[in-house]
């Protein structure tokens, strides 16, 4: 796979033609990882319509990112303890005896001291920091980039200096009462930091594995998917759950089967109890169209099996919503729309494609139109 991407120069005050992975605009990926974040509910509730212009996604993302960061940085950015080991010339924290032994510092009324001290410069604010210097480079606005590029020395002034943290070392920090504050700002750095990823100079990028880049954006289809159903179905009377697990309905068992017996979960379960009706949605990122045996074009049985079971295995478990229950398998495609279903033993199960190169309002509308909702708004 090769990335060719026409990245924004903030001194110019324009972006470039924005560039594919693989044959998906660079700005529908975009656009999946605003749905798959939480600052997507945040727009919504402000009215943003970002499906109208995809291109002004990382300038929203930077204004979110820079206001958060401003508001903190008024309340004071939030402190944390950090692990040092220091030569010192009093005890603090805890004596590291082997290393005062072995330097000889009792003699130079020395002491090696491993202690816990309370910092600016956490992981979390020299995230923030990266963030901000990251995203100054991809934006259209010039003030903009400016603003981000101001509040990212702002921060090394302050302190926070040093190399950007690992995502690992981000995601086991947790938030307390105190610092709840800091939650949407690192939500809005992480959304920034992905942001920035395609955004090399066209044609000097090519990637060595596609198969992890795959990995990536097929992660990022459901968890976007999943993000654009919670939060425009939702205030509509929906529920929706991610990585739903589901029970065999099991009459006897042998001794060992529960160490060898694959478990079920779906994808995305959608569910209105008022309109009483559930839906199984089941996201695959490859083409829902394989070569057959008999026929030039065939859907993948495997995939149907998967989702009938779901269905069929729940039925009289005691929940009506099952009994008539609906599946969906999603795909993404690129030019071409696939939209039908078929009705086995009172169960529905749809198959359809949403096009990821369509326009981000064409995206809106095929999400919706394929769990049968016609409203957008």
């Amino acid at each position: 796979m090769t990335v060719t991407i026409a990245a924004a120069d903030p001194m110019k005050g324009t972006r470039e033609e924005i560039g594919l992975i693989g044959r998906i605009p660079v700005r529908n990926l975009w656009l999946l990882m605003l749905y798959a974040s939480n600052l997507f509910r945040d727009l919504e509730i402000a009215r943003v319509a970002v499906e109208e212009n995809p291109d002004d996604i990382p300038d929203l993302v930077a204004e979110m990112l820079c206001h958060r960061v401003e508001r903190r940085i008024k309340r004071n950015l939030s402190y944390g303890y950090q692990w040092r080991e220091a030569v010192l010339g009093r005890v603090r924290g805890r004596i590291d005896l082997l290393h005062t032994e072995s330097h000889r510092l009792l003699e130079r009324a020395k002491v090696a001291c491993r202690f816990d001290e309370l910092t600016i410069n956490t992981a979390r604010n020299r995230y923030v920091r990266a963030a901000l210097e990251e995203i100054s480079k991809v934006l259209c606005t010039r003030p903009l980039a400016r603003r981000c590029q101001t509040l990212a020395m702002s921060l090394r002034n302050m302190g926070v200096t040093g190399e950007r943290p690992s995502r690992s070392e981000v995601s086991i920090d947790r938030f307390g009462r105190h610092d709840a504050g800091d939650r949407p700002m690192v939500a809005a750095a992480h959304l920034a930091l992905n942001l920035a990823l395609p955004t090399e100079a066209a044609g000097t990028k090519h990637l060595s594995s596609p198969e992890r880049e795959i990995t990536w954006v097929r992660r990022l289809f459901e968890k976007g998917i999943a993000g654009f159903y919670d939060v425009v179905l939702s205030k509509k009377g929906w529920r929706v759950e991610a990585g739903r697990k589901i029970r065999w309905q099991i009459e006897s068992q042998s001794e060992g089967i529960d160490r060898i017996l694959p478990s079920m979960q779906t994808d995305i379960t959608l569910e209105h109890r008022g309109e009483e009706r559930r839906i199984v949605i089941d996201t695959k990122f490859n083409s829902l169209l394989t070569s057959g045996w008999h026929k030039e074009e065939t859907l993948r049985s495997g995939y149907i099996y998967q989702v009938y079971t779901y269905l069929r295995s729940q039925e009289g478990s005691g929940d009506p919503l099952w009994d008539d229950a609906s599946g969906l398998l999603l795909h993404p495609s690129v030019d071409e729309n696939v939209n039908e279903f078929v009705v086995i033993q009172n169960h529905e199960i749809r198959f359809a494609t949403v096009d990821l190169g369509a326009t981000a309002r064409e995206i809106r509308e095929q999400l919706l139109q394929a769990v049968g909702v016609t409203y957008a708004d």
